[in-house]
């Protein structure tokens, strides 16, 4: 079978890539693995980034709206901070939305076909060539890879990282009280090791419990959810799923393509390094790697994440190592008029983390904590 443009890989990076390219004309296959709906482990907390690119495409699954944020420093010395104006986060669960890009993407033009494993990968200098476990070759002028970033297509690529974490989450089925009492509101654990925090999402009828922390502390990642369970009451909730996965996030100078090959989203390694959100990123690469694609011009992928995406992962270490060394710190500005506000914005989609660490205040706090 001949295309334009293959697409591995059926999540928010996979469709908005589809969509992209089969917008721009471009014969295109998506090939998901699964079948939507489908479980995917992610706190599914959109930032307005995320939710600009989705609402002009996709009718955007929301399941609460956030406009207060709760801060404790290890599950102690708690206050809220109170959105002025827009919300700062919408909640989706994973499954609902990757379902509704898939539907764009097939909106769009694209062929989605669910239930399709891509075994290998090889190319040429005019095409490359995917076969599936079947035995089935798909060739196209350009593979997109969106398989995550354990999948067949970051290895092809080669794309190598330096940093990875392990998330610990859990879905809780959440009482009457609970919605009451988290409706409109997250909360956020600045942790007990370094580089470590926790979270709770409502989304409606369930709530998203989860701590990450740096890959090689599996047991003390473990000690530190069970501690945030029960420092929230939240232990003898019922446990509607509870999962493990690890973020990986790109060294700077690491490929984002092999030839004819792209990698977007978590394949290629890029997400935000302190807070570890991926969906903005998976949104904006792939849909500038179906653009790329479509127009053949591959290179302009490469260039776009350099201009945009690696300036803010560059800002967001920046951020992490201050966090990693400092989280009281970190703690206590999130209380000031100075930090909420450029947390805030952050979370609407007005600053990038690179804006934020230029702000002459934040700037200079860097310097003194040697970020």
């Amino acid at each position: 079978m001949i295309a334009d443009v293959v697409v591995v890989g059926g999540g928010p990076a996979g469709s908005s890539a589809a969509r992209a390219a089969a917008t721009a004309g471009a014969h295109t296959i998506v090939l998901e693995r699964a079948e939507h709906p489908r479980y995917k482990t992610c706190g599914g907390g959109l930032i307005g980034t995320s939710l600009g690119i989705a609402r002009e495409h996709i009718d955007v699954p929301g399941r609460d709206t956030i406009g207060s944020i709760t801060f404790t420093r290890d599950g102690r010395r708690p206050f809220t901070r109170h959105s002025t104006g827009r919300p700062v986060l919408t909640m989706v669960r994973r499954d609902d939305f990757d379902l509704a890009w898939s539907k764009a993407a097939a909106a769009a033009g694209a062929v989605v076909r669910q239930n399709s494993q891509v075994r290998a990968i090889d190319q040429d200098d005019t095409s490359a060539t995917v076969t599936l476990a079947d035995g089935e070759r798909i060739t196209a002028r350009a593979v997109i890879g969106a398989d995550g970033s354990a999948g067949i297509t970051s290895r092809y690529v080669g794309v190598t990282l330096d940093q990875q974490d392990l998330g610990l989450e859990v879905e809780l089925a959440a009482t009457e009280a609970d919605r009451a009492a988290w409706r409109g509101r997250v909360l956020l654990d600045w942790g007990p090791f370094p580089g470590s925090y926790g979270w709770v999402f409502p989304k409606d009828d369930e709530l998203t419990v989860g701590v990450i922390m740096a890959k090689g502390n599996g047991a003390e990642t473990k000690r530190y959810l069970g501690a945030f369970l029960r420092q929230l009451g939240l232990d003898g909730r019922e446990v509607v799923r509870d999962s493990g996965h690890l973020t990986r996030c790109r060294r700077p100078d690491s490929p984002l393509r092999r030839g004819r090959v792209l990698v977007a989203g978590d394949a290629a390694g890029l997400l935000e390094p302190w807070t570890r959100e991926g969906i903005s990123y998976a949104l904006r690469s792939g849909s500038w790697a179906g653009e790329a694609a479509a127009s053949d011009d591959l290179a302009a992928y490469e260039r776009r994440v350099a201009d945009d995406l690696a300036t803010e992962m560059a800002a967001g270490r920046r951020l992490l190592g201050a966090f990693s060394r400092h989280p009281a710190l970190v703690h206590f500005l999130m209380a000031t008029p100075l930090g909420w506000r450029a947390f805030e914005t952050f979370c609407r989609g007005d600053l990038s983390m690179a804006r934020v660490v230029q702000r002459p205040a934040i700037r200079a706090l860097l310097r003194l904590f040697r970020a």
